[in-house]
């Protein structure tokens, strides 16, 4: 899904080593989200 620059993201929650982050909770602050699919995989 392919936002344009401005647009609000809309709700989601991610898994982190921490529990669970929702973005619903961050709104007002700066929040960065980086994906990396072959972290932590063997190959």
């Amino acid at each position: 899904m392919a936002l344009q620059p401005g647009t609000q993201a809309p709700n989601f929650t991610l898994d982190a080593h921490s529990g669970q982050v929702k973005l619903f909770d961050l709104r007002g602050k700066i929040v960065v989200v980086g994906f990396h699919p072959a972290s932590f995989t063997g190959g």
